[in-house]
Parts: C-alpha cells; sequence; structure tokens
C-alpha cells in the first residue's frame, strides 16, 4: 500500500548506525556500540521489593492515572535534589518525562517550525537528531576541542543566522566524545543566547557518573533569563527500563511543554513513579551511583590502558574523565563503517558505532564511538585488544 504519508516522514528513516549495528547482534559479538548502562548493577532485588510493596500497600493508587506532571512526592524529591547542583528550582518548574529523549522531542515540538535552524556540537548525540528531525529543522554544527562547543565560532553562527531557535548541548562527559564543557564556556554560552535571544537544551544524562575533578556548575545554574532547559533522568544512575526522566524550565514554559506532554502520552507510568519514589526513601540513591561510578571508572581505565598500549599512535582518542564513552579519530583515509563491516566484524566479532551518523553536518568518516560501561571486563580486554591489532595491520600496512 502506498501511505500518504506527512512530509515531515522523509526525515525519519533508520540511520546507518542501526543497519550496521545488526550486524552485532551475534552474542558472540563483543559490541561497544550501545550507550548502555551494566545489566549488572541495577538494584534488582531491591525494586523486586519495593514493587511488591507499593502494590500491597498502594496498588489501587499505583495502578491509576495521575497528573501529567508526575508524582507529586518524586517531584518534590527531584527538586530538592537539582537545588544541590545550584538549580533553583520550584514544583512549578519540574516535571516527569519518558527518559530525556522526550524531553528532546517535546522542545522541538515547542519551538521549531520547518526550515528553523537547530545548532548542535559537531558531533553530537545521534538520537537528538533523530527527536528534532520529524520537525523539519536546518541543522548548523559548531565545533568542539577539549572544552567543548568553540564559543567563538557559536558567536560568528548567531551572527550570520537570524532563525536560529535552539542550541543543543550535552555539557558533562558528551555523547559521542565524552568531552566535558569548559565554566567559563557555560558562561559564554548563556551570554550568547541572551544577546540573540535563542533557547538552550541542556541534556545532562552523565552528570552524576564522573570519575574524576569537580562538578562544574550546571548552565541552568547560570541561566539569568529562563533560556535554559534542563533534562536529567534515571537511565544511567538507576535503569533505563523504568523511562523515568525530568524536564525544568520556567514555570511558564513548563506548564506549556507539560500540556504537549499529555497531548503525547498522558503521563509516565504511575507505578514507576511510586517504584522510584519508594527507592529513594529505602534505599540510598548516591551510594548506589557510587558504585556505579567505581565500577565504571575501573572499566574505563582498563580499556584505555589497552587503547595507549595496542593501538597506533595515529589513532587519538579522548580520555573522559565520566560517563559512558571514547570517541576515537583514525587517519583521515579510514573509513570506520567499513573497517567494521570488512575487518572488525568478520575477524574479530567486535562492534563499535562508527562516527559518521553523529555529525549534523559536514560527517566524518574517521572516527567512532566506543561504550566502556556495558561489556564486562574480560571481554574489554580481549575485544580492545583485538581491535587494537586489526588497527594495526589495517592501518599501518595501508589495506583497507
Amino acid at each position: 500500500m502506498k501511505y500518504q504519508f506527512a512530509n515531515r516522514m522523509e526525515r525519519v528513516k533508520p540511520s546507518a548506525i542501526r543497519e550496521l549495528l545488526k550486524l552485532g547482534a551475534d552474542p558472540n559479538v563483543i559490541s561497544f556500540g550501545g550507550g548502555y548502562p551494566d545489566p549488572e548493577l541495577f538494584p534488582v532485588n531491591q525494586l523486586r521489593t519495593i514493587y511488591d510493596e507499593v502494590l500491597q500497600q498502594q496498588g489501587k493508587l499505583a495502578l491509576q492515572y495521575t497528573g501529567t506532571e508526575g508524582l507529586l512526592e518524586l517531584r518534590e524529591k527531584l527538586v530538592d535534589r537539582v537545588r544541590k547542583i545550584g538549580i533553583e528550582c520550584k514544583l512549578e518548574n519540574l516535571f516527569i518525562i519518558q527518559g530525556g529523549q522526550q524531553g528532546l522531542d517535546l522542545a522541538a515540538k515547542a519551538f521549531v517550525d520547518r526550515g528553523d535552524i537547530i545548532i548542535t556540537e559537531n558531533p553530537t548525540f545521534l538520537g537528538a537528531l533523530a527527536a528534532f528531525n520529524p520537525y523539519e529543522p536546518e541543522y548548523i554544527g559548531v565545533s568542539m576541542d577539549e572544552e567543548g562547543m568553540i564559543m567563538e565560532e557559536l558567536e560568528e553562527v548567531l551572527t550570520n543566522y537570524s532563525n536560529v531557535k535552539l542550541i543543543y548541548t550535552v555539557p558533562e562527559f558528551q555523547n559521542p566524545t565524552g568531552v566535558t564543557m569548559s565554566f567559563e564556556r557555560r558562561k559564554k554560552l548563556v551570554e550568547l543566547a541572551n544577546t540573540y535571544n535563542v533557547m538552550i537544551i541542556e541534556d545532562s544524562p552523565y552528570r552524576e557518573i564522573r570519575y574524576e575533578g569537580e562538578h562544574i556548575p550546571s548552565i541552568k545554574s547560570l541561566d539569568t533569563e529562563g533560556r535554559v532547559i534542563h533534562i536529567g533522568s534515571f537511565s544511567k544512575i538507576l535503569s533505563p527500563g523504568l523511562r523515568l526522566g525530568w524536564l525544568i524550565a520556567e514555570s511558564d514554559l513548563a506548564e506549556k511543554l507539560s500540556l504537549l506532554k499529555m497531548a503525547s502520552d498522558t503521563q509516565n507510568s504511575t507505578l514507576n513513579m511510586y517504584v522510584v519514589n519508594r527507592y529513594m526513601e529505602k534505599y540510598d540513591l548516591d551510594a548506589h551511583i557510587e558504585n556505579i561510578r567505581s565500577t565504571y571508572k575501573r572499566k574505563k581505565e582498563i580499556m584505555f590502558q589497552i587503547l595507549e598500549n595496542t593501538f597506533p599512535k595515529e589513532i587519538t582518542f579522548t580520555k573522559s574523565k565520566g560517563g559512558l564513552f571514547t570517541w576515537l579519530t583514525f587517519p583521515q583515509q579510514v573509513d570506520t563503517a567499513e573497517l567494521m563491516q570488512k575487518h572488525s566484524l568478520p575477524e574479530a566479532k567486535v562492534a563499535y558505532v562508527p562516527g559518521e551518523s553523529f555529525f549534523s553536518n559536514n560527517p566524518e568518516r574517521n572516527h567512532c564511538r566506543l561504550n566502556y560501561s556495558y561489556m564486562p571486563e574480560e571481554k574489554i580486554i580481549k575485544g580492545i585488544t583485538d581491535l587494537g591489532i586489526i588497527a594495526s595491520r589495517y592501518i599501518l600496512l595501508d589495506c583497507l
């Protein structure tokens, strides 16, 4: 049947990433592709106990509809939690969303018309591009260095284009590069947004997964005119399967965005909100996050040591201080998608995410993203060692 789709569906296509990663569906494949948490760290027994308690004690409430903004008690806890990172927030500023991804969709739905410009870091989170694409924006990617988005380049874009609606950033341990935006650049970002009347989306799922160094104030905490939409999530600090996140905005904007959420899905799971609220009352979420940090730090160090010792010097990688990823840059002539298809998968059963699809424009083929949180340590050792052997063989001998 030939469907009469809306024009926006032209931008809704399966990515090359998804097609390539199907090749890694074999359970024997060591995949560094997905941005998955380590399932061994999910508090399964504690959550099982809490689900039983909630259903026994509050089942009639937990299985019923609730307000679009989310469970009041959970929102109160999140308001207290974000105040600790300097975000002055009241209940009317915060509502619950279906993980961070819904926050991206709501922001684009509220602000972007066809042909409007969204500025992203280049490279950027490919899931954000998937969320934005149905609203038919144009993209301008701004280059990054070790301090994040380069503000001089951003200012040049804002000066030359009048229809910029959103600036999208992952300021902590960015997906895919692992880079963190410096404090000075965060201040400059807010200053530029104020000057040019542009909204900022601060996507912050990795903030609490820091292994070294001091936390940098969130962009929202520097917001002087209500231009920052802050998005947080339980996906990386508790479980992605719960599909719980939060969005913080000025009260009038939060109300508008929550109306869009109501039209989209009515509300989050009442049961899951009750469960997470009870978890935060009964157990120590910060201790759980500390266990995540120590486990991921160890995995990161294992991966980085092998990258240093096994990969040829022509390949560089970002030395992230938190989060889940590192970003590899190969010599200019290397196509990492081809390298995976022809060599790393068939020869070593190792998968990663080629870098091309992370670019909002001017894609570069000689990068890839590696995740270190998901695979067990022994598979990290084997997979990265084997990948390093392949990289040395085919890059140094120019055998691609």
